[in-house]
């Protein structure tokens, strides 16, 4: 098969980027297999992606020599998004290469929710320090923001993000005039049913509900048929505001409450006197309260969580038949107590045809998965035309290096 002129050369470009984004490093002879290419073609369409900067191309392992070598192809480390997670007690700042490791990753607590103006200035600050340091060869492509309320689809604009008290705010402009980068936003919870549908525990699987616990409530995600499903406005997937049924009125403790009034983070952290902490943080004090003598109020606030969760879940499961529920954040702290007891207790309240197949699974990417899912809609343009990409901050440095350095705001 030949390249049919530029239009073919970009869709060609294309398919094998994205290939090598989703799959990881592949050799030459397995890129023509997957795309059915002729291997010239190949070797012409990767010595541009070469020449882009969006690829490296490295000898073969020896020990797996068999037949004629072939080259492998892996992404280049220099191309990354900036990614950020703005929430009530913390905005999250990385970057994410596009193999969607991560180079650097800082959580900057706050005493009280951040405003969008702080929220763009704390970015923006870090941005330009790292363009000094740790970026200081990268090929920065975008900018993607994961913000925990309703965001429009169609422009970004966040409609109303309630624990953070923004409404109607055009952060992505914000954003992207601070920064001179191009700049994305979305709902965090969508962003992490993306992240783990392409690249963790729902991965390849068509049919998805993905719980996400956080800070600011519990937010969803959607994947039907493999289609991300985010309703007419992109408000899709609120299942933190939905009233699920208890049956014990005493586990009741929000009254008129929604699920995220009712299973709750902040709860959590009260039970273990914590006033704020990050997922690992919260799930260690939960496994080993820090005063042992709340340890029996810590597990029963668990328990009491654990029933009012597999009813909400077991609501989800009726409208959507999902094959796998995926949860995140201190969801899938609670529920690692007993995973397949929470499944069990899901479908005694569920129909059985529902449930026939159902799996329970623990967000596989943790604390990244709302950073990568941000990256994501930053890197989808570069996927659909690589030609796009953009040059190297400069080109000092040997290399990009992985560092964390979380800091106070």
């Amino acid at each position: 098969m030949s390249l049919l002129g530029p239009g073919g050369r970009q869709r060609n470009l294309s398919t094998i980027l994205t290939l090598l984004h989703r799959s990881g490093s592949l050799s030459r002879a397995s890129l023509t297999e997957a795309t059915r290419l002729n291997r010239s073609t190949i070797a012409d369409l990767v010595g541009q992606l070469v020449r882009h900067g969006l690829v490296t191309e490295r000898a073969p392992d020896p020990a797996r020599r068999v037949g004629r070598p072939s080259p492998v192809v892996e992404i280049s480390p220099r191309v990354v998004a900036i990614a950020a997670n703005p929430e009530v007690d913390a905005i999250t700042i990385a970057a994410v290469r596009l193999d969607q490791t991560t180079v650097i990753r800082e959580r900057h607590e706050v005493d009280r929710p951040p405003t969008p103006a702080e929220t763009t200035a704390l970015l923006a600050a870090r941005l330009e320090e790292w363009r000094e340091g740790v970026l200081a060869d990268a090929a920065i492509v975008g900018i993607g923001l994961a913000v925990p309320g309703l965001v429009r689809a169609s422009d970004g604009l966040v409609r109303d993000a309630p624990h953070l008290h923004w409404r109607d705010v055009p952060l992505g402009d914000l954003v992207g005039e601070a920064t001179g980068l191009l700049t994305r936003v979305a709902n965090d919870a969508s962003l992490g049913a993306l992240a783990e549908h392409l690249f963790g525990a729902a991965r390849g699987v068509d049919d998805v509900v993905y719980l996400n616990g956080g800070a600011s409530g519990i937010g969803g995600g959607l994947i039907v048929g493999g289609v991300t499903v985010g309703g007419s406005g992109g408000y899709a997937g609120e299942f933190g505001q939905n009233r699920p049924g208890i049956a014990d009125g005493a586990d009741r403790l929000a009254a008129d409450g929604v699920l995220e009034d009712e299973v709750s983070r902040s709860r959590l952290l009260a039970a273990v006197g914590l006033d704020s902490a990050d997922e690992p943080t919260l799930a260690a004090a939960l496994a080993d309260p820090p005063d042992p003598r709340a340890r029996a109020a810590v597990a029963a606030e668990v328990a009491r969580q654990r029933r009012i969760l597999s009813t909400a879940l077991a609501n989800a499961v009726n409208v959507l038949n999902p094959s796998v529920v995926v949860l995140g954040g201190f969801l899938a702290t609670i529920a690692d107590v007993d995973v397949d007891d929470l499944l069990t207790r899901v479908r005694a309240q569920a129909m059985p045809a529902a449930t026939e197949d159902l799996q329970l699974r623990l967000a596989s990417l943790a604390e990244d998965r709302l950073l990568i899912g941000a990256a994501e809609t930053v890197f989808d343009g570069l996927l659909a035309d690589p030609t796009t990409a953009p040059e190297p901050t400069s080109d000092a440095g040997a290399g990009l290096t992985e560092a964390a350095a979380p800091s106070s705001l």
